[in-house]
């Protein structure tokens, strides 16, 4: 039995501001067409469906267009939701959408019962554990003792042992959580010491195990415990990755087969470096995927004057521009602890919108943040 493991679409995400949308149906639209030249028997998406609990409008168009794409070529899909999902959301109408074979993990309340499939070799059955924290396991079972739900690695491993397992079946389980031992990149980092981390022995007697949650495509303590990663860049920490599928085939009992497809973006994202005039010269540019999403890091030791607006020119979906020079390389290495001390929170904001932005607060903006700022201090003294 062949299934296609995807995971972390994200729809709706903006990066740096930039809406995700085009790209992200330009990039379901090419699983779709490998879906039809790479057959397979089912698809795990394994959360993170959306990239916000309350996701726009064309976020949920887009997601109900690539199921319903699915569902016309009759391949069963199970879906559970991921921590950047609401739980209830992706649950709403999952009993009529398992009529069509598109199975959605419910809200928990309880261990997931076994969905089944069969083929020449014999029965597999698909468990959908949804993102869970150690809360809402105490939640279903409060007469638990507290010890054995306090970390998410307990609580995880509280919920699988109450899965009903047959032993001489195949079985296969799709969940979203944090891995130990799992490389991390910045675009989705586990809390402050590893807080949320599950030990990967929790997942011993399946057969595969499809994860979500982390972007990078890999493997964590066996082969058949995988992430696949995102289908798309969507931090500059990955600019160095080939984004692709992953292909799971399941033979007889003990037997699994991973491989996977590059995929092609509608715009790549990448890094580039260089002085203001190296990366202007026609030499440079000219050949090159100028409309990439790119983040330019400048060398010249002055600041140039509007040089944001002037590098979109002729790279017009420039997301982030730095400097490293003798300034920034002077405020990261003396000025910049002291300097992060005397800063205000108004200093502190304003530098985390121009990072995120890549333009300075403007007047009305800074006023209103400053305002805002004034009446939560006051709140707090009068309290």
């Amino acid at each position: 039995m062949r299934f296609l493991h995807l995971s972390d679409l994200h729809l709706g995400k903006r990066v740096c501001e930039f809406s995700m949308l085009d790209d992200q149906r330009y990039i379901l639209e090419q699983i779709l067409s490998l879906l039809d030249t790479h057959p397979v028997d089912a698809v795990l998406l394994a959360g993170d469906l959306y990239d916000k609990p309350v996701p726009p409008a064309e976020a949920v168009r887009l997601l109900d267009w690539f199921l319903t794409a699915l569902a016309e070529r009759k391949l069963p899909v199970f879906a559970i939701s991921g921590n950047h999902d609401s739980a209830d959301r992706i649950a709403f109408g999952s009993h009529l959408l398992a009529e069509s074979r598109v199975y959605m993990s419910p809200v928990f309340t309880g261990a997931p019962e076994p969905i089944p499939l069969a083929d020449e070799y014999g029965p597999v059955d698909i468990y959908l554990l949804p993102f869970l924290k150690p809360a809402t396991v105490r939640h279903v079972w409060p007469e638990e003792p507290a010890e054995s739900t306090q970390s998410y690695s307990d609580a995880l491993g509280c919920v699988l042992r109450r899965c009903k397992r047959d032993p001489a079946h195949r079985s296969l389980l799709v969940a979203h959580q944090f891995v130990a031992g799992a490389a991390v990149c910045e675009s989705e980092e586990p809390s402050v010491g590893g807080l949320d981390s599950v030990d990967v022995s929790l997942f011993e007697g399946f057969d595969y195990v499809a994860l979500g949650h982390l972007h990078s495509p890999q493997n964590v303590g066996r082969d058949t415990v995988r992430y696949c990663g995102t289908p798309l860049k969507y931090s500059f920490s990955e600019a160095g990755q080939q984004k692709s599928v992953t292909f799971v085939e399941l033979g007889p009992k003990g037997s699994v087969s991973i491989t996977t497809e590059p995929l092609t973006p509608l715009h790549d994202l990448r890094e580039l470096r260089g002085s203001y005039m190296e990366l202007t010269d026609r030499r440079a540019y000219e050949g090159t995927a100028t409309d990439d999403y790119l983040h330019i890091t400048l060398t010249d030791e002055q600041d140039l004057p509007d040089a944001l607006a002037r590098l979109r020119v002729l790279y017009p979906n420039l997301m982030r521009l730095d400097y490293d020079n003798r300034r920034t390389r002077e405020q990261q290495t003396v000025e910049g602890p002291a300097r992060a001390e005397q800063q205000t929170p108004l200093e502190h904001f304003a530098a985390f919108y121009q990072l995120q932005n890549n333009q300075p607060l403007s007047e009305e903006q800074a006023a209103f943040c400053q305002q805002l700022i004034e009446s939560i201090w006051k709140g707090e003294d009068d309290a």
